[in-house]
């Protein structure tokens, strides 16, 4: 899974979890035929749907840009991605 980052988890990402929505960074070279065949291969998971945004950049005087962006994937009903976490000893 070499385009998918992390998991991103906001108020709204927890919000859509309740419709089966899960948001993740990915990155930006990554095209979305590419991030749907990883989760499903990965999860077990069938996808529904796709949506995806670029972050705006932090002002910066130089010029600075994002090197992800970040995808809302739509899992059909009864599809589930476990979470992800670690154990701390």
């Amino acid at each position: 899974m070499d385009g998918i980052k992390y998991a991103v988890f906001t108020e709204k990402s927890i919000r859509l979890l309740g419709n089966n929505q899960y948001t993740s960074n990915v990155e930006s070279g990554s095209t979305r035929t590419e991030i749907k065949h990883w989760v499903e291969l990965f999860f077990g998971v069938k996808v529904i749907a796709m949506n995806s945004h670029r972050l705006p950049g932090k002002g910066r005087r130089m010029g600075h840009t994002m090197h992800y962006r970040r995808m809302i994937i739509t899992l059909q009903p009864g599809y589930s991605i476990p979470p992800l976490i670690e154990k701390r000893t």
